[in-house]
C-alpha cells in the first residue's frame, strides 16, 4: 500500500555541535530543526511530537525555539487533522524532544512505542535526556484501557501497525529505539530517530571519515559504537528515503546518499549538496 508522509516542523534546538556528530565543532552552537512525520492515509499516523515547551530545553544546557505555526496543533491543522484525528502516534525513541506533546493527544490514540524503550527510559542511564512529566505521562496510557501499545521487537523481524508501516528495532542510539518503514510509491522511507542526526557529516561526508561508506557516529548513544555503525548501516541498505528527526530526508541509491528531499514524501529531489565548511573563516 502506497502512503504519502508529510514533514511538520515542530521547532529548533539549539545545542552544541559535537553532541549531533561526534567530536564536530567541539564548543560550538548548532541548530537543528526538530521534525515529526505525518503519515497520511485512512488512519493518520504521527512519529515523534516533539518537546513538551522550549524552556525544557534548557535542563540539558541547549535552547528550544518555537513559532506560533510550529505548534503541533497547527502543523495538524495544515492537513485538516486535531488530536483526536490521529489514531496511532508511533515514537522512534521517548527523549526529551520526542514524546513532549502526547499528553495533548486524547486516550483514544494509541501511544505505540517498543516496550524496551520505556524500561531504558526509566533506568537512569541517560538521565534528564527522559523527562519525568513525559515518562509519567506513559504510565497514565499504561493504566488507560487501548491508550498506549508494546511492541517486542527485539525478537521480531518487524511487527506492521496498518498495511504499509513497519516497526523495525533500530539497535542504536538507545537500547530500544524502533525504526518506522512506510511503503511509499517511491520505494521504503527509514524514519529512523536519532540513529542519524545529520545526514551531510554523518553519511554523505562523514566527519574525519577515512574509510569507505564508514559512517560518523553521534556524539550522542547508550549503545556502543559498533553498534551505532551497525544500526546506520543497516537503515541505508533497507531504503530508498532516510528520515531523521532533526534533518532533512535523504535520497539513497546502493547504500549511498545521492539526493535529499524537503517536506514531502514522494516529492521533488535535490541533487546538488552545498559542501560542509570544516572550519571557520
Amino acid at each position: 500500500m502506497a502512503l504519502e508522509i508529510k514533514l511538520l516542523d515542530l521547532g529548533d534546538i539549539e545545542l552544541e555541535s559535537s553532541f549531533l556528530v561526534q567530536a564536530r565543532d567541539c564548543g560550538s552552537n548548532a541548530r537543528v530543526p526538530t521534525f515529526g512525520y505525518l503519515i497520511l492515509g485512512d488512519d493518520p499516523i504521527l512519529i515523534d511530537s516533539g518537546f513538551r515547551n522550549p524552556e525544557i530545553m534548557s535542563t540539558l544546557g541547549m535552547r528550544g525555539l518555537q513559532y506560533r505555526e510550529q505548534l503541533i496543533e497547527n502543523q495538524l491543522a495544515k492537513y485538516d487533522l486535531t488530536f483526536k484525528d490521529v489514531r496511532y502516534l508511533l515514537h522512534t525513541h521517548l527523549h526529551i524532544d520526542h514524546a513532549g506533546k502526547d499528553d495533548q493527544f486524547p486516550m483514544s490514540t494509541t501511544v505505540v512505542i517498543n516496550r524496551r524503550e520505556l524500561e531504558y527510559a526509566v533506568s537512569g542511564l541517560m538521565g534528564g535526556q527522559y523527562p519525568a512529566p513525559d515518562i509519567k505521562h506513559l504510565i497514565d496510557r499504561l493504566h488507560t484501557p487501548r491508550a498506549l501499545r508494546f511492541l517486542d521487537l527485539e525478537g521480531s523481524d518487524g511487527i506492521e501497525i496498518i498495511p504499509g508501516v513497519v516497526c523495525v528495532a533500530a539497535g542504536g542510539h538507545t537500547e530500544g529505539s524502533m525504526n518506522i518503514l512506510v511503503e511509499t510509491a517511491e520505494g521504503i522511507a527509514n524514519i529512523c530517530g536519532d540513529v542519524i542526526y545529520d545526514i551531510s557529516d554523518q553519511l554523505l561526508d562523514p566527519f574525519h571519515g577515512v574509510l569507505e561508506m564508514e559512517p560518523a557516529v553521534t556524539g550522542n548513544h547508550g549503545t556502543t559504537k559498533r553498534q551505532e555503525q551497525l544500526a546506520m548501516k543497516k537503515i541505508v541498505n533497507s531504503c530508498r528515503f532516510v528520515c531523521p528527526i532533526h534533518d532533512r530526508p535523504g535520497v539513497i541509491e546502493r547504500g549511498e546518499v545521492v539526493g535529499r528531499m524537503h517536506d514531502k514524501i514522494p516529492g521533488p529531489i535535490t541533487k546538488s549538496f552545498p559542501r560542509r565548511r570544516w572550519f571557520a573563516a
